[in-house]
Order: C-alpha cells, then sequence, then structure tokens
C-alpha cells in the first residue's frame, strides 16, 4: 500500500475512533497515533503533500489514487466542505490533533470547542472547499486560505502530445490518458487563486493543436462550471475539448500551420476533421458519445452553417455549442502564422456579434461574464 493511501485510511479511522471515545481514551490515543506517524512517513517522502477530493476521486498532489476510488470518506470530506488538504510542513502530535479535530468538528457539525482556529494560524495545514467560479475560497477556519500551486503543465503537454501521436499511429484514443489530463487540469485549476484562462500560448506553430486543445479543454471546463454542471459533467466537457480537434491529427502540418490562404483541395481536407475525429472517438470508445458529437459538430453554426454540412436543421448539444464558443475565442487570442492573437475584448467583441447567428447567445453571455469576472476579481493573465 502506498504511502499516500496508507496516510489517509489511518487518518480516516482516527476521526471515526475520536467520534466514538472521549479524549484520553487508549483506543483515541492509538488511532491518533498511528495517523501521526505515517503522516510523519509521508512528510519525509514529500515535504508539502496534498490531497484533492472530487466526485468519487482522491489525488495526491496530481496524480489519481485508484484504490481509494469511490473511497466513502473523500465524499464525507468533500460534502462538508474539506475538497482540499495541504500540509506546509511537519507538525507535531498535539498539533495534528487539533487538526483532526477541527476536521471532525467540521464532518459531524458539531459545536466542539477545541481551540483549533487558534491553533490553524500557525498549524501550517491547509483545508477547505476549492472553488473556480471567481468567488474566494471558503476554509474552515476563516484565517487560513488554501495554497496555491504552481502550474507548468509540462507533463500535460508531453502527455497530450504522446496520445496525439498514439492516435495517429494506432487509430485509437488512449482513454485514460485523456481522462488523466482532464483530472490534472481540473486539480491545477481548482488550486489556483486566479482563474488563469487560458493557461498556454503558443510558442511554436506546430504546438498548436497541443496548446489549443489543452486551452479549450480548462476554458470548457470553467465555463461549464461558471454556468452551475456538475463536477461530472464539467469534466465530460473537459474530455470533449481536449479531443475536439483530434481529426486534425490526419492533416499534414504543412496545411495546419500555412500561412496563406488554403486551396480549394487543402480547404476541403481540413474540413473533413470534424467527421474524422469523431469517427476516432468512437471507434475508441463508445463511452465518449458526448466528446465525438463535440467533434463533429464544433464547427456547425447557430443558424446551421458551417461544416460538416447538415442535411436537415437542428439543434446542435450543448457540450458542442459551449465548446464551439471556447474554440473560436481561444483561437482568435492565439498568434497564427497568417495574423497576431487578438486581445481578449476584441475576441469577445466578435463573439457577441455573431450572437444569435453563429454562437448560443447564452453562452457567449456566460463566457463574457466569467472573463468579466476574472479579470475585475482575480487579475486575468496568460501564462507561458
Amino acid at each position: 500500500m502506498s504511502d499516500p493511501v496508507r496516510f489517509l485510511n489511518a487518518f480516516a479511522h482516527a476521526l471515526a475512533v475520536m467520534a466514538l471515545y472521549p479524549e484520553l481514551h487508549p483506543s483515541r490515543e492509538s488511532a491518533i497515533d498511528e495517523a501521526h506517524q505515517t503522516f510523519d512517513e509521508l512528510t519525509t517522502e514529500s515535504h508539502h503533500p496534498s490531497f484533492t477530493f472530487l466526485d468519487d476521486e482522491v489525488i495526491y498532489a496530481r496524480e489519481p489514487l485508484r484504490d481509494l476510488k469511490g473511497w466513502s470518506w473523500g465524499r464525507r470530506l468533500a460534502a462538508a466542505g474539506v475538497q482540499r488538504l495541504e500540509f506546509d510542513r511537519r507538525v507535531t502530535r498535539d498539533e495534528f490533533e487539533g487538526f483532526l479535530q477541527e476536521v471532525l468538528a467540521r464532518v459531524t457539525v458539531s459545536a466542539i470547542d477545541t481551540g483549533a482556529n487558534r491553533q490553524m494560524r500557525e498549524l501550517g495545514v491547509r483545508f477547505g472547499a476549492v472553488g473556480l467560479r471567481g468567488q474566494s475560497e471558503q476554509p474552515v477556519s476563516a484565517p487560513v486560505s488554501i495554497a496555491t500551486v504552481d502550474v507548468t503543465l509540462n507533463e500535460e503537454v508531453e502527455t497530450l502530445r504522446w496520445l496525439q501521436g498514439e492516435v495517429q499511429s494506432q487509430g485509437a484514443i488512449p482513454l485514460i490518458e485523456a481522462e488523466a489530463v482532464v483530472r490534472s487540469l481540473s486539480v491545477a485549476m481548482h488550486s489556483e487563486r486566479r482563474i488563469v484562462l487560458p493557461l498556454l500560448q503558443l510558442k511554436e506553430f506546430d504546438q498548436y493543436t497541443t496548446t489549443h486543445s489543452l486551452n479549450v479543454a480548462v476554458l470548457a471546463m470553467g465555463l461549464a462550471e461558471f454556468m452551475g454542471c456538475t463536477p461530472k459533467q464539467v469534466r465530460g466537457f473537459g474530455v470533449a475539448g481536449l479531443l475536439h480537434d483530434i481529426g486534425k491529427i490526419k492533416i499534414p502540418l504543412e496545411v495546419l500551420t500555412k500561412p496563406g490562404k488554403l486551396t480549394d483541395a487543402e480547404r476541403q481536407l481540413m474540413n473533413q476533421h470534424p467527421a474524422e475525429g469523431a469517427r476516432l472517438i468512437l471507434q475508441s470508445e463508445e463511452s465518449l458519445e458526448v466528446a465525438a458529437a463535440v467533434a463533429y459538430e464544433h464547427h456547425i453554426m447557430l443558424n446551421g452553417g458551417g461544416y460538416p454540412a447538415l442535411h436537415y436543421r437542428r439543434e446542435c448539444a450543448l457540450a458542442s455549442r459551449l465548446v464551439h464558443v471556447c474554440d473560436v475565442y481561444d483561437a482568435l487570442c492565439t498568434r497564427r502564422p497568417y495574423r497576431d492573437a487578438w486581445p481578449s475584448a476584441k475576441a469577445v467583441a466578435y463573439l457577441t456579434e455573431r450572437a444569435g447567428l453563429e454562437f448560443d447567445p447564452e453562452l457567449v453571455s456566460a463566457l463574457t461574464r466569467m472573463l468579466e469576472q476574472a479579470n475585475v476579481q482575480l487579475g486575468f493573465v496568460r501564462k507561458d
């Protein structure tokens, strides 16, 4: 059993025993001792261990703990507002007991006066809710905020490049890796004090599909959460955003990065990527129906225009309309071989002008509000 898993099991056992026995009871003291010992071992290995509880997932740093998928205590902690635990330093046994008491008080909604509010200021233990909508976090102990995480996304970029290479060579999408990238993006987004949208700028034109796909995934998850979708829906939209352009792997790089106008033959080839992407996704995994629909529909306009051409006019899926807005916004804000990047305000103005014709007006309005909230409250930035 890995150290993070062993610690969490000992941590949950200590909470359960503390709920049954009074202070100084031998069983209670023994459970706390064991949990603190596993904590000491964990902090010896990792100086700043952190855990995030999202739905049925328990994530250590950015890696999901598969042994704890569906862990009941993870759901209980998240429901009590303890969606993230982060330890800034090693703590004494007494400090650790105070931390456990505070968490237990939160989980049991009891009025136990543990004095932990005072302790937590110096404790180096941070825990509380995680959020993406621009509101300030609501930690268990008011003076304590959730620590930030330095997000570089190097691993996510490399994983997505590997995934694209696998699709190109094998013709199948590695679903586990795609979901792992989205989970990692979700953790990174929830760990930041600021909404950082988009996360990446284009460094080289041959990185466009990778960079753009990650940005669209983040924008799609941010917008879905801003609109009140469930965490499961949010990550489903994230996977759809990540894979929306997967059909472009069949298009030669010189066409994708061509600085001038495409020929008719090149345009026809480019216009095939939605259908090709949907085919690749459905051949790889039947459960990715939403992602397949998004891959097929993300260039179809609200008025029925765009491509692929529809045989009869119909409304595209919500996920497709949402990714379409995010897709165009990021494309406009990214420097391309044939034009400079647009400022965010100019891109939003374009979306607003085309709302009701090409884009869903409600989604354009929601994206605008989300970006305005990020600009005003959190400091809108792009990370290189």
